[in-house]
């Protein structure tokens, strides 16, 4: 069907649906491929799959497309899908909600580190000329009865189609929506469209705006605890628990940790597989499977307890914020080249340590908790995430395009990432040190999430949890006590291996902080009670 400048509203719908079929699933039909291999058995329920998407899209179009709204709409979609496009084609991740959300999120650094030659290639091509073509068409006028009758034959058409196809594939589809349901969330622009749906629709029910639902207000320090906490909180970005020499990587990832008498948990799983969803689930009291994102500040978390507890609290930020934590007067930005003294191409996690004494001091006669947001592993960029000093691993991998590449490449640029971890989280514990006169003192470092580094094709984070390997939510977890602590170092150590969660994090810090609140459970308690 050829398209002149001068076009129907129906054919417009149906070469849009053909082109963003055919040239913006590329992702789709290679993971389609991996699970039903080319062969005269899976042609013909491949070639289904293709015409399934083009009904869907057909229809899709037809439902939101009017003469006043089909430009726009196109436009949006093409420049929209082009990018969806770049992001699955070269990471292989899925555009949901949770993706969403960290877009929104995400800082202008980290934005700066994913526009590559490669994602403004795919802009232009696969977006802004068909968005300029589509602008500069002119929509022929129909008369009421002539646009309702074609408008309804694209209905009925796309809709006939999806039902005949479901029906003569029947079986297949069975096994493709029970077995293989992660698939679907590769179709590009119909995933992303939707997924901007609920995102939205989330985002005005959320009741976030409002006072928070106390909880833990009965919370309070007991009077047998005569000893002052000082414990830094350490939120880790990225980080994958075998890529620490500590839990068994082959490679010296951990030299400076090595040398100090700490735990390393094996075993602990995050809540997510991105910051947005992890950080603010480390913190709530609902566990994993009653955590909701979009009403999370709805309610008060672990770090407001403390405070009703009269502990002093400050968290200081390398990444992208406090999630809506922690009030502002309590918030410090060390993304900022104007407070983070120690920076280069980016300001380092390190940073964050300086002037933390005139805060302990700012405190006397209060227990103290310091959380401390990394920037730790955050890619694509790895390269850019240690200073050159702690380039061991080598050859890097010096772009954001992963895909150039080698595997090697990538793997010796976010090993090197996890070594200035191990210096920063080693820091940490000898900026504690000298405070074991005043304070019992202890160091807890959980990182958000893991990464995929090329597994299976897959590369970043932020899949949902049903489909996401287990190198993206299988996270280090370390704690360090001072000298004035009196757990059992031996009894904790025993569960080492032990299946934790982010669930654990609420109720261990509260026991750390040795603080009593009906919130607290001792059993989820790693230190205090927890699968001893």
């Amino acid at each position: 069907m050829k398209l002149s400048r001068k076009t129907t509203i129906t054919q417009l719908i149906l070469i849009a649906g053909i082109g963003l079929t055919a040239l913006y699933n590329l992702a789709f039909f290679k993971n389609s491929f991996a699970v039903y291999p080319i062969s005269a058995q899976n042609s013909p329920f491949i070639i289904s799959l293709a015409f399934l998407i083009l009904a869907f899209t057909v229809l899709l179009l037809t439902l939101i497309c009017y003469r006043l709204t089909i430009k726009p709409i196109l436009v949006f979609i093409f420049i929209a899908s082009a990018s969806a496009s770049y992001f699955m084609d070269s990471y292989n991740i899925v555009i949901d909600t949770a993706m969403l959300q960290n877009a929104m999120e995400t800082t202008s650094a980290e934005t700066r580190d994913l526009i590559t030659l490669k994602f403004l290639l795919y802009i232009a091509i696969l977006g802004a000329l068909p968005a300029i073509a589509v602008s500069k068409l002119t929509i022929e006028k129909q008369t009421l009865k002539s646009a309702t009758i074609s408008r309804a034959k694209l209905l009925g058409g796309s809709t006939v189609a999806i039902v005949a196809i479901l029906a003569i594939f029947s079986s297949n589809y069975v096994t493709f929506f029970r077995e293989h349901k992660s698939l679907r969330y590769y179709a590009n622009p119909l995933t992303f469209i939707y997924s901007s749906g609920v995102f939205i629709n989330d985002a005005l029910d959320s009741n976030n705006s409002g006072p928070k639902q106390q909880i833990g207000l009965d919370a309070e320090i007991p009077e047998i605890d005569i000893g002052r906490e000082l414990i830094i909180l350490v939120v880790g970005e990225t980080a994958r628990a075998d890529h620490f020499s500590l839990n068994g990587y082959e490679r010296d990832t951990n030299p400076r940790l090595a040398e100090k008498d700490l735990i390393s948990f094996k075993n602990m799983r995050s809540c997510g597989t991105a910051t947005a969803i992890s950080v603010p689930c480390m913190f709530s009291l609902e566990n994993e499977d009653e955590f909701d994102v979009n009403n999370a500040g709805q309610y008060e978390n672990l770090l407001d307890v403390l405070q009703h507890a009269d502990v002093s609290v400050l968290w200081r930020d390398n990444n992208t914020g406090a999630k809506g934590l922690i009030a502002d007067q309590f918030f410090e930005d060390f993304t900022d080249p104007n407070v983070n003294t120690i920076c280069d191409v980016e300001c380092r996690d390190e940073g964050m340590l300086l002037g933390l004494d005139n805060f302990i001091r700012s405190a006397p006669g209060q227990d103290i908790v310091i959380v401390l947001h990394q920037m730790g592993n955050h890619g694509p960029a790895y390269f850019k995430r240690y200073p050159q000093a702690f380039e061991r691993f080598t050859p890097v991998c010096q772009t954001a395009q992963l895909e150039q590449c080698s595997d090697e490449q990538i793997i010796n640029a976010y090993d090197n990432a996890i070594l200035y971890t191990d210096h920063f989280l080693a820091e940490v514990i000898e900026f504690l040190e000298p405070y074991d006169s005043e304070f019992e003192t202890a160091m807890f470092y959980v990182s958000d999430h893991g990464e995929s580094l090329g597994e299976n094709g897959l590369y970043l984070h932020g899949l949902p949890n049903f489909m996401a390997p287990d190198t993206q939510r299988e996270v280090p977890a370390i704690l360090w006590f001072g000298k004035n602590y009196d757990f059992s170092l031996d009894a904790i150590s025993a569960q080492v291996h032990s299946e934790l969660t982010h669930d654990n994090y609420y109720h261990t810090v509260l026991g750390l902080m040795e603080i009593e609140t009906d919130t607290y459970d001792k059993e989820q308690d790693i230190v205090r009670g927890c699968c001893l």
